[in-house]
């Protein structure tokens, strides 16, 4: 008989083979490691002199990109201390559609100087005390530092500026033409109540060939596929869309038919001929002329559709006959029927048309205003184009935060470093341990406008003093000139960060930096 020599301390509470770690150096150091080697794999591509990232997942699906959040979504961290801080970007990500790397990175910081304030002696809650108070002096101080708000976000002109920040950092080159499609495409749809604009009326559709200058907005849908039958064009078009297949319903139970002459087999398929042709001319007399169907169309409905001249589109996806419902202002039939008059959707134009060697469909709304926009993108590699639309959405998503709240902060590192001087201001009243860490949160700031220089391959600490000395003599919208590598004025050169988008950054990645703080065991 074996002997079993029982274990002793925390371990026997734990299953075979477990483990645990605990105190300081273990857990709370350990935990900071991870967090500081996730944020330095994509520091790198922080700014718009960010560099991309080849990442391959596990279907083989190749993305070229230098967004944090589709970095982070693809990298599938499993550390649980590493997991937390990409948890808090997936959050800003659904708040605010943009800024998922300022949290990372900063977040990041601040656990690397509090592992310094751990090593000089301090409790890590002292330390979550001092950042806890350092936040709040941030959120208190961050109104005063609203520069503009943005109040007309009806013209395309004006609300180009308002979108260039969160395109930049993406799509650098391009940023003017790319800013200017979507501030077109948001102006468009944007409703009577601009509370009520739904980022889900801009679509974006890729089409491969050309160059990104290609790319054009327009009022309505395109979709990348051409039409069933004949009829390839038509003019002020009555629609009518249908949520099942254009074809004959077949039952789910087998029937039988006795057949005795020639004449009742032909008078059997003309009782389905006179089915099929009742509803086309039905719909025909009613002055529809655009059918659309969720699935197939048989080929005796798209003969009598030809007879008729009425033009036949299938859609696959449910969402796109939802977009198109709202483009037209169609009401969806479930049946294939001869619906009241009331159900039509009109457009003014709807045809087939070829965009390099892709033929689609396109529902052209020729009017200023409408309930669905499209972005078609043009791109030379699918890769290309995904990274566009990653761009397209981070803006579009900035619109929608602008609709909700106005406030504007100038951008290029300015409010970092104002921030960063009347908090470590703040920090020389204060007395206590406390002062120690709400320091270490003024320097954490100055890594972002750090890591901008860095990755524009300027001196980041030459670039921060000059900016410093610039808050001193009250330029307080002083930032970073990239091309130069001199202080800039950012509102002249119309560079803005959301208000919205900055407080939930610094909220976010400060809740998850104090949350791994206060961890000091991790069983596993």
């Amino acid at each position: 008989m074996a002997m079993v020599i029982p274990k002793s301390g925390y371990a026997r509470f734990l299953k075979e083979g477990a483990q645990h770690f605990k105190g300081t150096e273990e857990a709370v150091q350990r935990n900071i490691e991870a967090c500081v080697e996730l944020s330095s794999q994509i520091q790198s591509a922080f700014g718009p002199n960010g560099m991309n990232k080849m990442m391959i997942n596990h279907i083989e699906k190749l993305f070229v990109t230098n967004d944090a959040g589709t970095i982070l979504k693809e990298l599938e961290v499993q550390h649980p201390a590493a997991k937390m801080l990409v948890m808090a970007t997936q959050m800003q990500e659904k708040q605010i559609g943009d800024g998922t790397n300022t949290v990372v990175i900063f977040g990041a910081a601040l656990l690397e100087h509090a592992s310094q304030l751990l090593n000089m002696g301090l409790s890590p809650s002292e330390i979550a005390d001092g950042y806890e108070s350092a936040v709040d002096k941030a959120l208190e101080i961050l109104p005063s530092l609203v520069v503009k708000k943005a109040e007309d976000l009806r013209n395309v002109e004006v609300v180009q500026k308002y979108l260039k920040s969160a395109i930049m950092s993406k799509q650098y080159d391009n940023v003017d033409f790319i800013a200017h499609l979507v501030a077109k495409a948001c102006v468009q749809i944007v409703p009577t109540n601009t509370y009520n604009f739904n980022v889900d009326n801009i679509r974006v559709c890729k089409i491969l060939g050309a160059s990104v200058q290609s790319s054009k907005t327009m009022n309505g849908m395109i979709f990348l596929r051409g039409a069933e039958g004949e009829v390839k064009k038509m003019d002020k078009a009555r629609v009518v869309v249908y949520t099942c297949p254009f074809d004959l319903t077949q039952t789910e139970t087998k029937g039988t038919v006795l057949l005795e002459s020639a004449d009742e087999l032909l008078k059997f398929s003309a009782g389905e001929e006179t089915e099929v042709e009742t509803v086309v001319k039905g719909l025909a007399e009613n002055g529809v002329n655009v059918v659309v169907a969720a699935g197939k169309f048989g080929d005796l409905y798209v003969h009598f559709l030809n007879k008729y001249k009425i033009m036949g589109v299938r859609l696959t996806s449910k969402f796109d006959l939802r977009r198109l419902c709202r483009t037209t202002g169609a009401q969806a039939q479930a049946r294939v029927c001869v619906p009241p008059r009331t159900s039509y959707g009109e457009c003014d134009r709807v045809y087939t048309d070829e965009v390099g060697e892709t033929e689609v469909t396109i529902f052209d709304k020729l009017s200023e205003r409408g309930h669905v926009a499209t972005i078609v993108v043009r791109g030379s590699s699918q890769s290309r184009m995904d990274d566009i639309e990653r761009a397209i959405d981070d803006a579009v998503n900035t619109y929608k935060a602008l609709t909700r709240d106005c406030q504007l902060l100038p951008g290029a590192g300015a409010v970092e470093v104002e921030l960063a001087r009347q908090i470590e201001s703040f920090g020389e009243k204060c007395a206590g341990l406390e002062q120690y860490s709400i320091k270490k949160f003024a320097h954490a700031l100055e890594a972002l406008p750090k890591q901008i220089a860095e990755n524009a391959g300027l001196d980041p600490t030459e670039v921060l003093s000059k900016i410093y000395a610039a808050h001193q003599e009250g330029q307080r919208n002083a930032g970073i000139d990239l091309l130069s590598g001199d202080v800039m004025d950012a509102v002249d050169a119309d560079i803005y960060d959301l208000y919205s988008g900055k407080k939930s950054a610094i909220k976010l990645a400060a809740d998850a930096a104090i949350t791994i703080l206060k961890i000091d065991q991790v069983c596993t």
